[in-house]
């Protein structure tokens, strides 16, 4: 029998503002999303596994250890911060962005679909 579930999401830390401009420049060609997480946060704790059920690799801000990178992704994107938070970029900017409770993993594969040409038939 074969699991139709993806393997769990990878978390990749992001720890360093030359990381957050490469994921700035990636949104050009795809839609990318970053996870804003607390670990001591016990509702960041849930939204990290709600997230695990999307599958491939979501670059992962920890706000505890990297507050300016957090901060500052915020000043660039103009969304306020929140903690946990998910962010759509897509060309250079925050398409969609979700926090606390808000955030599940159907509403941010809804959000990457809308961001999704649909193929034609």
């Amino acid at each position: 029998m074969i699991d139709s579930q993806p393997a769990p999401t990878q978390f990749v830390p992001i720890t360093d503002a030359e990381a957050v401009d490469a994921l700035f420049d990636r949104s050009r060609r795809e839609p990318v999303l970053i996870f804003k997480h607390d670990p001591w946060c016990g509702i960041s704790r849930r939204v990290e596994k709600e997230l695990r059920r999307l599958g491939g690799t979501l670059p992962t801000i920890d706000v505890a250890r990297d507050r300016s990178i957090s901060l500052g992704l915020a000043e660039r994107t103009g969304v306020q911060h929140e903690s946990p938070q998910v962010l759509l970029l897509r060309n250079g900017e925050a398409i969609w962005s979700a926090s606390h409770r808000d955030v599940t993993s159907d509403k941010v594969t809804q959000a990457l679909e809308a961001t999704t040409p649909k193929r034609p038939g």
